[in-house]
């Protein structure tokens, strides 16, 4: 088995494919998402602030899924800078960190200029004096430095900020919005609709991996069967070829790999009651499927205005909808069986469960084509928004901003309807161009859904820790710099010879599903 050790220790050195080194300070991973979770340290003294340095401030603001950032600039021995710091921190309280206020939208950063570590960045950006502030897209904070005479820079030096209100002012100038300091979660919203703008998607790759994350973890509460162990699997699978997120991938295909180590099938055959984690149970209630920087602990394109609304079941949808896409002809009957029995063994809303199951069930011919599967998928959440309408309507339970809709609507995809009329009951009935649907389907949750890293220019430029990803369909070519293809091929050549190791272990105790390869992972 020398040959398998020789893998392994060529995985440990293939960083694109395993970093999982969740010991390591925030500062030691350079390009890590781990960072922007600084802000929620434990304690009721925690900054919310992220405080960056030369190390970690290109990573930090590549990876982050907000709009905006501010950049603080201040040197901790200076006075003014102890005394304004309570001011920022009051307007950071409102965006940094799971419970902030309005996530997602700006990150407020510091970088400590007395820092001999942090003279060639601050020099960058032509500091002059303490504190100074600046504002832009976090990504070309990467991109370029600061010049005082610049011309047509995308970076701004905030010049009115020097108290909380003050900056909190400028900063609503800047966006048109109307955010208070006295704010508090799911109040003064500025929620971005996604009626009529295909783009608003592009920030549901962040909500795939919570609710990614968030699914594991509901696995891991309730317990495997013995009998349930085979459509684990099954999902599994299907999530190393065709989760859209690269670190979901990697961490779907280490579950696999080690699975007879985190759910023995010995223990579960021997014991028939439910058995949390088979053996080493530590190993994998600590394990993190999309990597340490996920979960974030907030939505993105899954954000309700209220906190009983939206987020998880949002964040499964597109998730489902994007490996419906993403699948070949061949797959997809293997993928349909996979949600099916995934909905129905570990969904734990009951009547959901059922009635997709009884969806499921209505099923007899089976699917040969993506497109026969993706169009199934859409129907019946259709299907389902309709009885969800219904019941909200009768219970007063809706989102006010988010109304379930019979989808896509007109503005989102005019081409995909023939014609719209009104049933007798009021209800909407729809005569869809099912090929534009389809059309529209690949492209709104294949090509858009991954689109946000390219068009932020943060394709990751160091595989030390995973923590960005390109996100390219598995089934398309990645573009890379030659560094990272050399270093994903490497890893792709292990993942291929670990993944046939462990198909010839599964397949002889028939719980093997073919799946055409492990490629892109």
């Amino acid at each position: 088995m020398s040959w398998i050790a020789a893998i392994l220790l060529l995985l440990h050195l293939a960083p694109l494919v395993f970093h999982r080194a969740t010991a390591s300070p925030p500062w030691a991973a350079a390009g890590s998402r781990s960072i922007l979770r600084a802000a929620a340290a434990d304690g009721p003294a925690a900054d919310y602030a992220v405080e960056l340095n030369a190390t970690n401030f290109d990573a930090a603001l590549a990876a982050t899924p907000a709009t905006y950032a501010v950049v603080e600039f201040f040197a901790h021995w200076c006075p003014a800078c102890r005394n304004y710091k309570p001011q920022y921190e009051k307007v950071a309280r409102l965006f940094n960190g799971p419970d902030a206020v309005h996530p997602g939208i700006v990150l407020m950063t510091r970088v400590d200029c007395a820092l001999r570590i942090n003279n060639k960045l601050c020099d960058k950006f032509s500091v002059s004096h303490y504190p100074m502030l600046f504002w832009g897209p976090p990504s070309k904070f990467v991109a370029a430095g600061w010049e005082p005479k610049q011309e047509k820079s995308e970076i701004r030096a905030i010049d009115d900020g020097r108290t909380a209100e003050r900056l909190l002012n400028w900063i609503n100038k800047q966006m048109g919005s109307s955010y208070g300091l006295d704010d508090e979660k799911f109040e003064n919203e500025h929620l971005s609709s996604n009626i009529s703008d295909p783009e608003q998607i592009a920030r549901a790759v962040y909500d795939v991996e919570e609710a990614t994350v968030t699914a594991f973890d509901i696995i891991l509460e309730h317990k495997i069967k013995s009998e349930t162990r085979a459509s684990l699997i099954q999902f599994l699978q299907l999530l190393v070829v065709h989760h859209p997120s690269r670190r979901c991938r990697q961490g779907s295909a280490e579950v696999l790999v080690n699975f007879d180590h985190f759910y023995p099938l010995d223990m579960l055959m021997l014991d028939r009651q439910e058995v949390s984690s088979g053996g080493d149970k530590t190993a994998i209630h600590n394990f993190q499927i999309c990597g340490k920087e996920v979960p974030r602990g907030y939505w993105m394109f899954c954000r309700g205005s209220k906190n009983d609304t939206r987020g998880f079941s949002c964040g499964l949808w597109v998730l489902l909808h994007s490996l419906s896409v993403r699948i070949e002809d061949g797959e997809s009957q293997f993928a349909f069986g996979a949600i099916c029995d995934f909905i129905h063994n570990f969904f734990i809303c009951e009547e959901c469960r059922q009635h997709f199951y009884t969806m499921c069930s209505s099923v007899s011919t089976p699917f040969k084509t993506t497109r026969d599967f993706a169009l199934w998928l859409w129907s019946t959440h259709n299907k389902v928004n309709e009885r969800l309408m219904k019941d909200e309507a009768s219970l007063g339970t809706a989102d006010p901003e988010f109304p379930k809709i019979i989808w896509p609507p007109k503005q989102l995809c005019s081409s995909c309807h023939r014609s719209d009329s009104r049933r007798n009951d009021g209800s909407i009935n729809i005569d869809w161009d099912q090929d534009e649907v389809f059309k529209f389907l690949k492209q709104y949750y294949g090509k858009t859904l991954v689109s946000i890293y390219q068009k932020k220019d943060i394709i990751q430029k160091d595989g030390a820790n995973g923590a960005l990803e390109d996100s390219a369909a598995s089934t398309n070519a990645i573009v890379v710099p030659i560094g990272a293809a050399l270093a994903i091929a490497v890893a792709s050549c292990a993942f291929g010879a670990l993944a046939c190791y462990w198909r010839s272990r599964q397949k002889n105790r028939k719980y093997y599903h073919h799946l055409h390869s492990y490629k892109n992972i």
